[in-house]
């Protein structure tokens, strides 16, 4: 069960700026809508585009992330059931002897004498303001450690979760719910370190009030492990009594995790010979061949293979994404298809997550990094390495590598700079560095690159080479490897300058995000991490790139540009996305129900209308599937408000709250509801309710702030911008709305200081540009002015106050 702090189990709805706070222009949406000279040249561009999207896509290229839809039959076999694993062995001994020695295997257990690897003699573990003693009690397994009420109390362990490096245990509690326990046992030997218990989140005071304790939401089993841990799992959650009835057929990884269920193959497997050969699929729900007759053939000359066959589809990547991925569940029946973006919502590059250059940060586990690289383009699968049943890798070491890499080229001093035999000459070393997860769990990163320190020295990513010469620098690592390999090995993951722009608001942002969705030599999931970065860029220019992705063959594309499309007016969603309310794959349909859900009817065809009520309806459903988590509620609810449905969206963000008390978003987005209907004083308490339970949280610090200033309570109000700014010093909104309060008080010289020491982390934002640039002129200091709204020019062009600025100051007398 792998999380960390940082990870949001699945995604939120950026938080609405309250619409009364003081005004400043934005990096990414400058001025108005000055744009409407464009809008015939798009429309013209949405109609010649509409008839393709109109029609779901039948024919899957190698391109394509999710396989062929095929036509139903005349006659549709009946839906497959699970059968378990012990029908599957009885005619596939061998894959199964191998399957059970596997960690897919060992996934999840019953507590036993011979399943729980962890000392339970009475052991005690004291750590972070933490204690827990684990122990035997008539067979039964007990850990006793402070419980949902922070008081200490006994709980028995009814489930062993995972077996290497790190064995977790699931306590069950009356209401169906299952928690992972924050202790965990380190499967190591001792040798290595382990044999004892340690805490996740080591170093972290994680009390019963912390969405992190293990009693608490972000420990859930039934959401947030089970699917990936056991076979056919139905969650069975219930809104109304807010209790789980979680089932399986199998309580681990077996083969109908990964084959789908399995009854019609059983039922092929007694045909006659002539009817078998007749039914090409066997009657398997996910035919895993795209391997089968294929050869990687040698190239002399550069050392690397080429598939014999072209890989025309990803069942295999995309059945093994469902749980080697960070994804979002979309689908009632989370099972593998074959088709991942049927069932899942699958992460881009986003910040947080991933570096800028693409490298593991957060745990994501291996899916988004394998789309990264060379390999996935070529046509490597995962079983090209990995044994599907033992889950083992095919070989050790640099065997592994060269089995189609030739050794001759590769493995040389001359290639990888180290001594024969050393750790620096295995291949995984330099282009799959690990990273610790869960404290102990080394996993590499499978985007498989070349090593670039350059990269280090120019956007500060990390690169594999200071694993193990930190102290030689990155400038060194970069040197030695040009000597060595030129000037021109870049690799092929070329777009750190564009999300790294991103990601920062620099004034050239928009363009490298453009050229990047548009380099159809690039990764795709590149291609679309950029296109859903325009949604920060909103302006005419991205609106093309947005048509071109929308008709984009690659559901990643399609799914990003639609996310993007949320940031843009109505008038342009809705006839940008309304012919993928039809489209082949339910993750793109679903976006297309956010996108057009708030579309009026005044701006819509009767069709577009009818496909923006059914696309709305699959987006609901998306939603009623994860009913169990805040976050689900809490989308419906801003839509419900950008509906104009505000009693729906006041009981959604109730609901959310019931949910996760301290779930601030719905406290900042409910009040800001409250308050664009008049009902101020109920704003006011929303705010409050969330301070209550989060009183150090900087977003509600600085609603309080504001909601003071719209009172007329401005010096009231300072001290809570001030908590604010100081709560999240690195939010430059806090920092010029705080400076502006300042500023307004007459303390402008410390307003200025707050401004400019904001700017040093955030040195592209308009707003605070803006600011310094009007303390300046008013100061006299009229270059410094002059550099400051020039600077707001180069990342907002459009900026109305930084040209009127401008202008005062030519103006001004010499």
């Amino acid at each position: 069960m792998g999380r960390s702090r940082k990870r949001q189990p699945r995604r939120s709805t950026p938080v609405t700026p309250p619409p009364s706070a003081p005004p400043s222009p934005s990096p990414h949406s400058p001025g108005r809508w000055w744009w409407l000279p464009f809008v015939v040249g798009l429309l013209v561009l949405v109609a010649l585009g509409a008839w393709w999207l109109r029609k779901p896509t039948t024919e899957a290229p190698t391109t394509v992330a999710s396989p062929a839809i095929s036509a139903p039959s005349a006659s549709p076999k009946p839906d497959a059931r699970y059968v378990g694993a012990q029908a599957c062995a009885s005619c596939h001994a061998k894959e199964a002897a191998a399957w059970q020695q596997s960690h897919h295997a060992l996934a999840m257990q019953a507590v036993d004498e011979h399943s729980v690897l962890g000392n339970f003699d009475n052991a005690n573990l004291k750590q972070d303001g933490t204690q827990a003693t684990f122990f035997k009690r008539d067979h039964a397994f007990f850990v006793k450690t402070d419980g949902p009420d922070g008081k200490p109390g006994e709980f028995e362990v009814k489930y062993t979760f995972g077996v290497y490096p790190l064995q977790q245990y699931l306590v069950a509690f009356p209401d169906g719910r299952m928690q992972a326990l924050r202790a965990s046992w380190d499967a190591r030997p001792k040798a290595q370190g382990g044999q004892r218990w340690f805490n996740l989140y080591p170093g972290e005071h994680i009390d019963a009030h912390d969405t992190l304790h293990w009693t608490r939401l972000n420990q859930n089993w039934n959401y947030m492990c089970a699917d990936c841990h056991s076979t056919n799992v139905q969650r069975n959650y219930d809104v109304a009594s807010n209790t789980f009835k979680t089932s399986w057929s199998d309580i681990n990884v077996a083969c109908e995790a990964c084959h789908g269920p399995g009854s019609r193959h059983v039922e092929w497997a007694k045909w006659s010979d002539a009817r078998k050969q007749a039914d090409v699929s066997k009657g398997l729900s996910i035919a895993l061949d795209e391997r089968k007759g294929m050869q990687w053939l040698p190239n002399a000359a550069t050392g690397n293979p080429v598939r014999s066959t072209p890989l025309t589809t990803h069942r295999e990547v995309e059945t093994c994404a469902v749980c080697h991925s960070r994804r979002n569940i979309i689908a009632k029946d989370s099972a593998p298809t074959g088709r991942l973006m049927d069932t899942h919502d699958p992460i881009l590059l986003a910040a947080g997550r991933y570096h800028a250059d693409g490298q593991q940060l957060d745990e994501v586990y291996v899916y988004a990094s394998f789309l990264q690289s060379r390999m996935y383009a070529k046509g490597v699968t995962c079983s090209d390495c990995h044994d599907p049943h033992t889950a083992k890798v095919r070989a050790q070491g640099n065997a592994l590598c060269e089995s189609c890499h030739s050794s001759k080229v590769y493995d040389t001093t001359a290639h990888h700079m180290h001594k024969e035999g050393s750790a620096g000459s295995q291949c995984v070393a330099c282009h799959m560095p690990a990273k610790n997860y869960m404290v102990i769990n080394a996993r590499p990163d499978h985007s498989i690159r070349v090593p670039r320190p350059d990269l280090t020295v120019k956007f500060g990513v990390p690169n594999a080479c200071a694993n193990c010469h930190a102290d030689k620098g990155a400038q060194w690592a970069a040197d030695a490897i040009e000597k060595a390999h030129g000037p021109e090995r870049k690799g092929y993951q070329h777009f750190v300058e564009a999300l790294d722009a991103a990601r920062h608001g620099k004034p050239n942002a928009a363009g490298l995000l453009t050229d990047l969705a548009n380099d159809a030599t690039s990764p795709v999931i590149a291609r679309a991490t950029a296109v859903g970065e325009l949604a920060h860029f909103a302006s005419p220019a991205a609106l093309s790139t947005l048509q071109a992705a929308l008709a984009d063959a690659d559901p990643l594309m399609r799914k990003a540009a639609l996310e993007a499309l949320v940031a843009f007016p109505t008038r342009f969603r809705g006839p940008m996305a309304a012919a993928l309310a039809d489209d082949s794959v339910l993750d793109v349909r679903i976006k297309a129900g956010r996108v057009l859900a708030g579309v009026p009817d005044a701006e819509l065809d009767a069709g577009q209308r009818a496909a923006r009520d059914r696309a709305f309806a699959t987006f609901v459903t998306a939603q009623e599937v994860i009913a169990d988590r805040p976050e689900s509620h809490y989308d419906l609810a801003v839509v419900y408000v950008e509906r104009g449905e505000t009693a729906k969206a006041e009981q959604a963000f109730r609901q959310a709250l019931t949910l996760q008390p301290d779930f601030v978003p719905a406290y900042i987005n409910l009040a800001d509801m409250y308050r664009s209907l008049d009902r101020e004083a109920e704003a006011q308490k929303a705010i409050d309710e969330g301070l209550a339970v989060s009183p150090d949280n900087a977003s509600l610090l600085h609603a309080k702030g504001l909601s003071l200033v719209r009172s007329g309570q401005a010096a009231a109000a300072l001290g809570w911008l001030e908590r604010a700014h100081r709560a999240d010093p690195a939010n430059p909104r806090f920092a010029y709305v705080y400076g502006v309060a300042l500023h307004s008080a007459g303390q402008g010289d410390q307003a200025r200081k707050i401004w400019e020491g904001a700017l040093q982390s955030s040195p592209y934002d308009p707003s605070l540009l803006l600011s310094l640039a009007g303390v300046e002129r008013d100061a006299g200091h009229l270059d410094k002015a002059r550099d400051y709204a020039q600077r707001v020019l180069a990342v907002a062009p459009q900026s109305s106050d930084a040209q009127q600025l401008l202008q005062s100051l030519d103006a001004a007398p010499k």
